[in-house]
């Protein structure tokens, strides 16, 4: 099982993103506007993603004339382990503060 507090809040939406369609190649604008991250914050979580080996990372073989290729991502098989352990782990759980004395 998956410690879901090893991973922050935006790493989780990015790999149940992915988890959605996890055979689908899919590039990074597409993703951010999915999961709601700017180009800041997605990208590198992706690289860091790729780097631990929970996503396969390629670059677009055939891009429309005039359009520079982009990178593709999707969850590798580790990955896949990973989004499926955190989908199914509970989530953070709110810390009750203590009533002072005398309170009801």
């Amino acid at each position: 099982m998956v410690d879901p507090r090893r991973y922050s809040p935006q790493t989780v939406a990015v790999l149940g993103g992915l988890a959605a369609q996890p055979t689908r190649w899919r590039y990074g604008y597409e993703l951010g506007q999915q999961v709601g991250l700017k180009s800041g914050s997605l990208y590198p979580i992706l690289m860091r993603l790729a780097d631990q080996g929970l996503l396969e990372s390629i670059w677009e073989t055939d891009p429309p004339h005039g359009r520079p290729p982009r990178h593709l991502y999707r969850l590798s098989t580790s990955g896949l382990v990973v989004a499926t352990d955190l989908a199914a782990a509970p989530g953070p759980t709110r810390r009750q503060r203590p009533q002072p004395a005398g309170a009801s």
